[in-house]
This record gives C-alpha cells, sequence and structure tokens, in this order.
C-alpha cells in the first residue's frame, strides 16, 4: 500500500504488499514480531495487545493498549505503535511493565504475558488508576489462561501511574496530532483516510455506497472470522471534528468518533447511567477503540448504548453535503441492522438532555459473563414523579427484546399517572408480554427474557425509591478481589 507508513517500536515502517483488510496482528507477526500473540482473533483475550499514541485525547496525549487483531492496517497511518519487542533496548533497563511481572513471578506459561505487559504498559502512563475498580477494568481484557491473577493484579498496582522518565513519557509530552489524508489500492480492495468532512463527501460522491470504518472493533470480526475482504473502506479517525464531549445550554453533545473510554470519563461526571452501562461495556482494549457513533451505526438489537440513549431522550445529528438534520434516536432505527441514514450521510453527534434535578433514571445489563460479554437483555429506565409521588413521565428503553433497541409503550402507559410504588410497579410489568415478543436463542429463551425485562423494572424500582440515580457499588470488577475490598 503505497505511501502509508507509520512508526513502528520507535522506526519509520512502510508496510508494502498488505491489504487494506490487513490487521495490525496479522502484520506484524508476518514480518517477525511474534511477541505479539494470537489468541481468539476477536478481541477478548488479550493476547495479540499493542500500544497506540493517542495525541487527541481529552486530558492530553497518552498510550492506549489495544487488541491488535481488530486493528486495520491503514487506519494507523501516520500513529505511533509499540509492541512488547519495543519496550527494551540493548543493554538498557527494563521496562517497569515486564520487570514487576518477572519480580512478582506474574508469568505462568508464557503465552498471555505480552499482552499483560502492554496492558500494564498504559497503566504506566495514566494518572487516573485511583481506585479499586479502575485497575481491575485495565486488566479485564486480558485472559490468564493460567490462572495467576493475583501476582499480576499486584504488578499492575506496582507499575500504575509510575509515568518515568524514559522515552515513551518523552513521546508522550512532545505529541501533537498530525493527521495526513491517504488512500491506497491492494489487491482489487480500496481504503481512503480523509481528515476534512469534505474530502469525506468527495469521496462518497465517487464512490456510492462506501462502507465507512470507525473503530472497526465489529468490522474486524467479520473480517477474523467470517474472512469478509470489502472492495471499498473509508476510515474516520482523521475526522477530529467528530471527537469530543462538551455541555451547552442543557445538553450534552456527544461526538459520534468519541471512544467509549473517553465517553465512560465523561459520563462519569455527567451522565450516571450511561456510565453504569460503560463499566460493564467492554474491556478496555475495546474501549479504547470502539466509538460511540460505531456502537449506534451498526443497529444492533443488543447494542448496549442503545437503550440507555432511548432512556434519555437523545437525538441524534445526521450530516451529509447538503447539511445536517436531528431526530430523535427513537426514529433512528428502522429494522434489524436498518438505520435512518440517508445516501452519503454518516451520523456526527448525539445530543442528550441534562439531567434535571430529581430525575430518577438508571441502565441495566444481563450477560453471561460479568464483563467482555453480549447483553442477553439490557435495559435503561428514566422517570419523573410529580410532587404528589405520581409518574409524570417516563421512558422504558430495551435491548435484546425485538430486532431493533425500543421503548415498551404499553407498560410505559400502564404505569404514568400512578403513584411510585411497588404494586402499581408490578402491575405495569406485566405488560411487557405485550410490548415484546422476544425470540429464543443460544443467550436465553423468550420466557427468560421476559422475566429478566419484567425483573429489571422491579429492580429499578427497589434501586430509585429511595436514591434518584443510582451508582454502581465501587467493589472490584474484575476476578481478583484485593484484600482491601474483602474488609
Amino acid at each position: 500500500m503505497y505511501g502509508l507508513e507509520f512508526t513502528l517500536n520507535g522506526a519509520r515502517t512502510s508496510p508494502e504488499g498488505f491489504g487494506p483488510t490487513t490487521t495490525l496482528l496479522q502484520y506484524l507477526r508476518a514480518t517477525g514480531r511474534t511477541g505479539t500473540k494470537e489468541g481468539c482473533a476477536e478481541g477478548d483475550c488479550g493476547a495479540c495487545t499493542v500500544a497506540i499514541l493517542d495525541p487527541d485525547a481529552p486530558k492530553g496525549p497518552t498510550w492506549r493498549a489495544i487488541n491488535s487483531c481488530l486493528v486495520l492496517l491503514p487506519t494507523i497511518h501516520g500513529r505511533q505503535v509499540v509492541t512488547i519487542e519495543g519496550l527494551s533496548e540493548p543493554n538498557g533497563p527494563v521496562h517497569p511493565a515486564p520487570a514487576a511481572l518477572v519480580e512478582r513471578l506474574g508469568s505462568q506459561c508464557g503465552y498471555c504475558t505480552p499482552g499483560f505487559v502492554m496492558s500494564l504498559f498504559e497503566a504506566c502512563y495514566r494518572t487516573d488508576l485511583d481506585r479499586p475498580e479502575r485497575l481491575d477494568d485495565q486488566l479485564a481484557g486480558n485472559l490468564c489462561r493460567c490462572t495467576g491473577y493475583r501476582p499480576i493484579r499486584e504488578a499492575a498496582q506496582a507499575v500504575a501511574g509510575l509515568r518515568p522518565s524514559d522515552r515513551f513519557r518523552a513521546a508522550l509530552e512532545k505529541a501533537e496530532a498530525q493527521r495526513r489524508s491517504w488512500s491506497g489500492e491492494q489487491g482489487g480492495q480500496r481504503f481512503f483516510l480523509p481528515t476534512r468532512l469534505e474530502e469525506l463527501w468527495a469521496i462518497q460522491a465517487q464512490f456510492p455506497g462506501i462502507r465507512l470504518v470507525a473503530g472497526a472493533t465489529d468490522l474486524g470480526l467479520e473480517i477474523t472470522k467470517r474472512f469478509a475482504e470489502p472492495p471499498l473502506l473509508c476510515g474516520l479517525e482523521g475526522l477530529s471534528e467528530l471527537r469530543g464531549c462538551r455541555a451547552q445550554a442543557g445538553h450534552h453533545h456527544l461526538g459520534a468518533m468519541t471512544l467509549l473510554a473517553d465517553l465512560e470519563d465523561y459520563a462519569e461526571l455527567h451522565l450516571p447511567p450511561l456510565h453504569r452501562m460503560l463499566r460493564f461495556f467492554a474491556a478496555r482494549p475495546i474501549k479504547n477503540r470502539g466509538t460511540l457513533g460505531g456502537n449506534l451505526v451498526t443497529a444492533s438489537p443488543i447494542g448496549d448504548l442503545a437503550p440507555v440513549l432511548l432512556a434519555l431522550g437523545a437525538e441524534v445529528v445526521l450530516t451529509g453535503r447538503a447539511g445536517s438534520r436531528r431526530l430523535p434516536l427513537s426514529d433512528f432505527f428502522l429494522g434489524y441492522r436498518k438505520t435512518a441514514l440517508g445516501p452519503g450521510e454518516l451520523l456526527s453527534e448525539v445530543i442528550v438532555p441534562a439531567l434535571e434535578p430529581g430525575i430518577r433514571a438508571a441502565a441495566y445489563k444481563v450477560s453471561k459473563r460479568q464483563e467482555l460479554d453480549i447483553s442477553t437483555v439490557s435495559a435503561s429506565f428514566w422517570l419523573r414523579l410529580d410532587p404528589t409521588g405520581r409518574v409524570e413521565d417516563l421512558r422504558l428503553a430495551y435491548g435484546g427484546m425485538a430486532a431493533t433497541p425500543c421503548r415498551a409503550p404499553r407498560t410505559e402507559a400502564a404505569l404514568r399517572g400512578q403513584p411510585y410504588t411497588e404494586e402499581n410497579v408490578r402491575r405495569a410489568a406485566a405488560e411487557l408480554e405485550r410490548d415484546f415478543q422476544p425470540l429464543s436463542d443460544h443467550r436465553g429463551s423468550a420466557w427468560y427474557r421476559r422475566v429478566v425485562a419484567q425483573n429489571l423494572l422491579l429492580g429499578f424500582w427497589l434501586e430509585t425509591e429511595q436514591q434518584p440515580l443510582p451508582q454502581l457499588p465501587t467493589r472490584p470488577i474484575g476476578t481478583v478481589t484485593p484484600p482491601e475490598a474483602r474488609r
């Protein structure tokens, strides 16, 4: 792919002879960088973890641990990448991340060790690992098949926030956003990387129907598991104008290309129900690549963000060469994997009303695993009471119950105007039988989904009877419970 280049372990690299759907992991292993391992090739195990420098992070330039098995080679054009081989230099000191694992006997068979080291590498330069659950989240995307988590966690505690004065910290301090447009063709496949919306409109005009790529955490699975070879792809990573969150005039404006890790940080302060969902949305390396817009545009019936945003009354902004239009998120999903995006449009922004005082809201995810799993049922609820304690208005949204994420209109009607009591909530929950006719699949039967949906509504009443915006407990969310959390 002529003209494609990036920095790999400090050296300029120009890969030749690799197609646009080659993953970074495939490239690394094909060129002898076999310290990076392939385990699941779907972002679940973390054996392929590497680090990439993000110069545009909200808190300043940062290293991010990512799953190289889901990263398409063109999307790292102009970026800096570090693999396990890049942490050491001949006759140089050992980096704190692998050193901590060695000192605490944190490596068992060794297959998963490089991925753990690279997650510890990110932790080494973070400044916000100040709570146990955040440290657990840092490691949640890595599996140790020998189950030796205690020494691994101790190693993470030892290196978190060290920020040694080394070449990697120096790279952060002098990092600048250097976005460059690029296009290339190999083997009948073409890939475009615009840096301005005007470039994107021109590309779409020339190639109608070209597929847009955000973090590729969904498309990557089509490529690694179904061996898809899309002929035309356009990456959106260079469009910095689509990234970032801000509060303005009673609303939160969330850029479609905002990374889920950054959205989680913003939501913790401003949108607690959204933060609750993002805590269990995916592992850190996935949240370091996946985007808000990508999660919505895939239009999956079990996409975790959609029910939360539906309940919060979100709107989406669809933008094309002719301009922008706004519509309620509830009108965005037209059917299974179908959206209201017109030809040449993209989702550019999500607008969420700020939470008013006294609003009761929360989000829930039910899955077979606590972390890094697809929902069987997800739900989010928003409710406002009048001064007498009656339900003045509400939005009840579910995922996994229909072909699209959607609200429960009959259940809402049954509860609207009623006193907010357990009896009335139970009575209204029975209407979910009429709102949804879920399917049975390997994740859960239709009966199970109906019962869970009702129980989640009851659980919402139990949580919000006294606390309008319930918080998740700060107990660890990972596999290991540290001693301080067991007291």
